[in-house]
């Protein structure tokens, strides 16, 4: 037995206080070791409170499994990606619904419709879940790749002598659309959304590199074989072309078109040239001298390296003024051509947000109407991504976020936040620092 007295005197050469608050100390220890009374899980618990990652603007706020490689919100659920597990949480209170240990995890369809498709790497097949239940709706045991598109699943498998085969799938179908033999591809790629030649997505700083996937499935699409580009018409499943490119070129597909890029180096400058054909001809649909689709870069000896930027349809260039434009790659036109400064910061086949050239302003351009849709003041360190429902906007000084209606500029949202935005819904945005996960519902 701890003699109190003795305790309280050995305290007394100091500040009675001192003595006080040993004497506090030794109590609350003899409870807990007697199991009278334990404060400590509650002080462990306060001291892992963690700080609102959005101030009062988030509908909730979850303790998650680690930092994640990607998260989506799909129909009412939220699936985290972790580099060896996946969690699904309810989208309307934050709770855990499942956890599942698959390497990797991707997203088709949309709505009610959508699935979630987990494998695990140097693995053959995956498994299509439902994101709410986690139950699983269909599995595959031969297949190296998949791509996850809005209106439907493509899956790779390739036999032992290389011999390979490309098969559609509805999001929740369970037989295939259609399947075409591809040739021997598969050995370079694997897991899910491996990169083919087609346009790259703009994004911002604290903004997901995929926040507006899943994309729609694109008609053509190219399958990379050992130097040449295979390109299948999904509408058909049909491979259309093989199309071989020269050391000097680069091949993307965009807008239904086969882009052959053409880099020269010569008088000290790239000499850049772009060719889009309707596979199976050859016949150029449209063509055009001079324009940098930034494909290499600078002192790369014109060496391209990059796919160009846009969306489906829609593609980002350089004049030979140094001046951007946006084309439609199906046919070519030019859709906006901007002033000398004036900079692209995100784009997809419906909008543009453009910055200004003394940086001052963003306004969002739409391509159906031709003209400006909104525009709005920004600060320092402006950026911006396009997704289906929001354009989302981030800043620095102070550290902020907005999102605005991509066709009105209406504020959705509009947080005082340094932390990363994953996800866009119809609803809202998933917001993530470090281990907490927050939903930033839009107004």
């Amino acid at each position: 037995m701890i003699d109190l007295v003795s305790v309280s005197r050995m305290a007394s050469g100091g500040s009675p206080w001192k003595g006080y608050a040993l004497v506090a100390i030794v109590i609350v220890i003899v409870l807990a070791t007697t199991g009278v009374w334990n404060p400590w899980p509650q002080v462990w618990s306060w001291v892992n409170t963690s700080e609102p990652i959005a101030g009062g603007a988030a509908r909730w706020q979850a303790r998650i499994g680690g930092s994640p490689q990607s998260v989506a919100i799909v129909g009412d659920a939220v699936v985290v990606e972790y580099r060896t597990s996946i969690e699904a949480y309810g989208l309307t209170a934050g709770i855990k619904l499942w956890d599942n240990d698959a390497d990797w995890a991707a997203i088709s369809g949309e709505g009610g419709d959508a699935v979630v498709a987990t494998g695990r790497l140097l693995t053959k097949g995956y498994q299509v879940l439902d994101p709410r239940s986690g139950a699983q709706l269909r599995a595959d045991t031969e297949a190296t790749a998949v791509w996850t598109y809005r209106n439907g699943l493509l899956d790779l498998r390739c036999a032992k002598g290389g011999d390979c085969q490309l098969t559609a799938w509805a999001p929740r179908g369970t037989k295939p659309l259609w399947s075409v033999d591809t040739g021997g591809i598969g050995f370079v790629l694997n897991a899910a959304n491996p990169d083919l030649p087609d346009t790259r997505q703009l994004t911002a700083d604290r903004v997901d590199d995929d926040v507006a996937r899943p994309r729609l499935m694109p008609s053509l699409i190219g399958l990379p074989d050992d130097g040449k580009v295979r390109v299948v018409d999904t509408a058909t499943g049909r491979v259309v072309q093989t199309a071989e490119p020269t050391a000097e070129q680069r091949i993307a597909i965009a807008g239904g078109r086969v882009l052959t890029v053409t880099g020269i180096a010569k008088d000290g400058t790239c000499y850049y040239g772009v060719v889009a054909t309707d596979p199976p001809s050859s016949a150029p649909v449209w063509q055009r001298d001079g324009l940098n689709l930034r494909t290499a870069d600078n002192g790369s000896g014109c060496k391209q390296e990059h796919d160009p930027a846009g969306g489906e349809d829609v593609i980002l260039g350089v004049d030979p003024t140094g001046r951007e434009e946006l084309l439609a790659g199906h046919d070519g036109r030019v859709l906006w051509h901007g002033a000398k400064g004036e900079t692209v910061l995100s784009v997809n086949d419906s909008f543009a947000v453009i910055r200004s050239a003394d940086s001052r302003t963003l306004r969002g351009f739409s391509f159906s109407r031709s003209r400006n849709a909104w525009s709005r003041s920004v600060g320092e360190g402006v950026g911006a991504a396009l997704t289906p429902y929001a354009a989302i906007i981030t800043s620095r000084r102070p550290d902020r976020v907005v999102a605005v209606a991509p066709s009105t500029g209406r504020v959705l949202a509009d947080v005082r936040t340094d932390a990363e935005i994953f996800a866009a819904g119809p609803g809202g945005l998933i917001a993530v620092s470090g281990r907490d996960m927050a939903y930033l519902p839009f107004a």
